[in-house]
């Protein structure tokens, strides 16, 4: 009868340690309460949670009363054999058992004469981690003290998936937290609004694949009168790409400050970017000065391409006239040129509008850029941006954004 009141005393604690476990969002005071539950619950002298790290397939200790900190294979060991069986292992005589690993005992002094290992689960079966009970005082582990490990360990492993899924939705929140000041600082670096240039109409757009994006455009105003017109395409995007792509937007307006050839600008930027750049990381950009009053554009294309240029007398694709930036630091870009002549428009567009894929695998293609802009001599470029945007997503016919999508064109007036 004494025993038996002991026991139901010894649960009951369990479901007092239980609300509480439930109620804490602190990871080592959740550890704390399940290792002191063991202890007083087992009538043991040491205990030791060991946490599954499945990325490694490793468990290592966040608490463990009178241990350092270790981490070892999840098939190792007594915890191990736990963890890979999902059943309590009570090992009378440590030191008889093959699988005791003494070196810790050596370590810190400590004799372990018995033990008691269970893992902890969720209610799914996933391995959360494993408890580790040491000497218990009033001799070996009984099949009692198993049935309560089974218990706790059942309370502690729902409390540890429930700790997990919180620490996965704050990251996540933290995550869209940042990602959201870092999209908000990469729209500062675009223009906010479009230039006014006698003569022309100037309309550049852009949109992100995901919270933030590799592709950017710029114009920066020169003395006398010249537009410069940027645009460039990092590879990949997210945080990366936009980080580079920052970058390169502010090399090239610091060059342009100091000389407006773009063939200069853009060797120098290269070679910068060469120095800085991971060898897997490049850039694809366009450079252009226009020249209003010579009805001009000098242009150098780093891997940019198509250039589509389109008058009522037809349309011209002219390919990249060099490498993408950051690969050879040597490579010698030279500026190309291209004629204005009335109601003639030029359209930059990065591969994200060309590379569009459709449900049969069919890519969006220059022909359809070529034909949807030719079709369209007088509508307002901003609009044709649109127009262009809303053909590729029903191309793709409701599937994902694959990639980043800038455009920049400029049309001289008719």
């Amino acid at each position: 009868m004494v025993d038996e009141q002991r026991q139901i005393e010894k649960l009951r604690c369990i479901l007092d340690v239980a609300r509480h476990m439930a109620a804490t969002t602190d990871l080592d005071v959740l550890l704390g309460m399940i290792v002191d539950a063991a202890r007083q619950v087992l009538d043991c002298e040491r205990a030791s949670i060991f946490l599954y790290d499945a990325a490694t397939r490793e468990l290592y200790s966040r608490v463990a009363t009178g241990v350092e900190s270790i981490r070892f294979p999840a098939d190792r060991g007594i915890a191990g054999t736990a963890a890979q069986k999902r059943t309590v292992i009570n090992v009378p005589d440590a030191y008889a058992d093959a699988r005791f690993n003494p070196e810790i005992d050596r370590k810190t002094g400590f004799r372990t004469r018995n033990l008691l290992t269970f893992p902890l689960e969720n209610l799914g079966g996933e391995l959360m981690g494993v408890l580790q009970t040491l000497n218990k005082v009033s001799g070996p582990f009984d099949p009692d003290d198993e049935e309560l490990a089974r218990v706790l360990s059942a309370q502690a492993g729902v409390a540890l998936h429930r700790w997990r899924l919180l620490e996965e939705y704050a990251e996540k929140r933290r995550m869209a937290r940042d990602l959201e000041i870092a999209r908000s600082i990469q729209q500062t670096l675009f223009p906010k609004e479009n230039p006014t240039v006698a003569g022309y109409e100037i309309a550049g757009w852009n949109r992100c694949a995901d919270e933030t994006g590799g592709d950017c455009y710029d114009f920066i105003p020169l003395p006398d009168g010249p537009l410069a017109i940027f645009m460039a395409d990092a590879t990949g995007h997210g945080i990366g790409a936009a980080l580079i792509i920052a970058q390169c937007r502010s090399l090239v307006r610091a060059v342009l400050s100091i000389t407006p050839d773009v063939a200069a600008v853009m060797n120098r930027v290269n070679r910068l970017l060469v120095q800085d750049l991971q060898a897997d990381r490049f850039v694809t950009a366009f450079l252009g000065v226009l020249d209003p009053v010579q009805h001009t554009l000098e242009y150098v294309s780093a891997g940019q391409g198509p250039l589509l240029f389109v008058s009522a007398t037809g349309a011209e694709s002219r390919s990249a006239t060099g490498v993408p930036l950051g690969i050879l630091e040597d490579f010698p870009y030279e500026a190309q040129r291209f004629d204005f002549l009335p109601a003639s428009t030029v359209a930059l567009l990065t591969d994200g509008f060309y590379e569009t894929e459709n449900a049969a695998g069919d890519q969006f293609g220059e022909e359809r850029v070529t034909e949807f802009i030719a079709q369209r001599p007088g509508v307002p470029l901003a609009d044709l941006i649109g127009g262009l945007h809303e053909a590729v997503r029903t191309f793709r016919a409701g599937g994902s954004q694959a990639d980043d999508l800038t455009a920049v064109l400029i049309r001289r007036n008719g």
